[in-house]
C-alpha cells in the first residue's frame, strides 16, 4: 500500500512542491487548509482530482493550526504515516505588526499538532513521523556561518515563535520517543513565491517595470544577506529527513550568501535593465531589528541526507525572472483589451 502524508501549508510555495515530489513518489497526500472567502489553492490547482475519482490521490481539509481539536480530527480522518508541518504565519515583516497571532499559529500552533499526534500514536499503536518547518530566522543576529552548534539569537516575533516550536519538537523527540525532525532551511524561493516576500517583490516589479506597466521598485534594507536556493530542492530534503533510521534535526542550506542589491542587480541586468535606475530604498520597509546576514553550514546535514542543491542562485533568479515576465505580458494584453472595450463602448454611445 502507498504511504499517506498530511501537509499543513499545502497551498503555499514549499506545500505545493512537495505536494508534487509526494505524489510523483505513489503516496497519498492529505493537505490541511483554511477556509477563507476567496480561493487561496492556485498553487495546487493542477494537482486537484474530483475526490469521487477512485483515481484520486490528494485530499484537501479545513482546518487551522489554531484549532487543536480539529487538527486531532483531521489526523484520525488521513491517518497518515508523515505529517509535514509547514503551516505558518511566515512573513517577517508581518509578524512585527502581528506578533500575538503569530506566536499562536507559529509557535503554539507547532505544539497542537505535535500533541495531536502524539494522542494518535497512542491512541492507535502507530508511530507517525513528523516534520517541522524551523527557519534560519531563528539565527537572527548571530554571526555567519550558522549551523546545528550556533546558539539561536531570533531578530522578530516570527523568529521567536520558530524557536518555540523548534524545541517543542525537540522535547516531543525525547520525551515520548516521537520520529520528530526539525529542518532549519535558510532561505528559498521559486515562481511561487508570495509576491509580498523580496525575491518575488523583485522578480514581478521586473516584469511590469519591462511591460511598462510600474515605474519604480521601493525595498528596504539592499545590504540584507542571504543563503538562497530553489524551493524544489529544497522539499526533497524534508523528505529525505523523515526516510532515515533515526531522527534528529538538520540545517539545509546552500553555502553561498547574496545580498538582496545581488539579487535585484541580476534580476534587472536579465531583462535588460540597470537596477540603479528603478529600485529607490523606503525606510517603511525596514524592520525594527534587522536580521543583516545569513549564511548556512550545511556540511554535515547535506551529507547524512546525501543532499545537494541542484538550482544554483543564477538559475533560480533567472526562472522567476522568465515567469514573472510571463504574468506581466498576460497582464499587459487583459489591461489593453479592456482598455479597447471601454473604448468601443464609448464610440457606441
Amino acid at each position: 500500500m502507498s504511504k499517506k502524508a498530511l501537509i499543513t501549508g499545502i497551498t503555499g510555495q514549499d506545500g505545493s512542491y512537495l505536494a508534487e515530489l509526494l505524489l510523483a513518489k505513489d503516496y497519498e497526500v492529505h493537505g490541511v487548509i483554511r477556509r477563507t472567502s476567496t480561493f487561496s489553492t492556485g498553487r495546487i490547482d493542477h494537482l486537484y482530482q474530483d475526490p469521487h475519482d477512485p483515481d484520486a490521490r490528494l485530499f484537501l481539509h479545513y482546518g487551522d493550526l489554531s484549532d487543536a481539536f480539529g487538527l486531532r480530527d483531521i489526523i484520525e480522518q488521513a491517518q497518515p504515516d508523515e505529517v509535514y508541518n509547514l503551516g505558518a504565519q511566515s512573513h517577517v515583516k508581518v509578524s512585527f505588526a502581528q506578533a500575538e497571532y503569530t506566536a499562536d499559529v507559529t509557535g503554539v500552533g507547532a505544539l497542537r499538532l505535535l500533541e495531536a499526534i502524539r494522542a494518535y500514536n497512542e491512541r492507535n499503536g502507530k508511530s507517525v513521523r513528523c516534520y517541522q518547518a524551523s527557519s534560519s530566522e531563528m539565527f537572527g543576529g548571530a554571526p555567519p556561518p550558522q549551523s546545528l552548534h550556533t546558539p539561536f539569537h531570533p531578530r522578530s516575533p516570527y523568529g521567536v515563535a520558530k524557536v518555540y516550536a523548534f524545541w517543542q519538537t525537540v522535547n516531543h523527540r525525547e520525551s515520548y520517543g516521537m520520529f520528530a525532525c526539525n529542518g532549519i532551511l535558510f532561505n528559498h524561493e521559486s515562481p511561487r513565491r508570495g509576491e509580498t516576500f523580496v525575491t518575488r517583490k523583485i522578480t514581478r516589479a521586473v516584469g511590469r517595470i519591462k511591460m511598462g506597466l510600474q515605474k519604480k521598485l521601493y525595498l528596504g534594507n539592499l545590504d540584507a544577506k542571504r543563503d538562497w536556493g530553489h524551493a524544489r530542492d529544497y522539499v526533497e530534503a524534508m523528505y529525505l529527513m523523515l526516510q532515515q533510521d533515526t531522527p534528529r534535526d538538520y540545517v539545509i542550506a546552500t553555502g553561498e550568501a547574496y545580498s538582496v542589491r545581488d539579487f535585484a542587480e541580476r534580476a534587472f541586468a536579465l531583462a535588460d535593465m540597470d537596477y540603479n535606475d528603478f529600485v529607490e530604498v523606503d525606510p517603511r520597509f525596514f524592520r525594527p531589528a534587522e536580521v543583516d546576514y545569513l549564511l548556512g553550514d550545511p556540511g554535515e546535514n547535506n551529507a547524512a541526507l546525501n543532499w545537494r542543491p541542484k538550482t544554483s542562485f543564477e538559475q533560480f533568479v533567472r526562472e522567476m525572472v522568465e515567469s514573472d515576465m510571463e504574468l506581466a505580458r498576460q497582464e499587459k494584453t487583459l489591461i489593453e483589451a479592456n482598455h479597447q472595450v471601454t473604448l468601443k463602448g464609448i464610440g457606441n454611445q
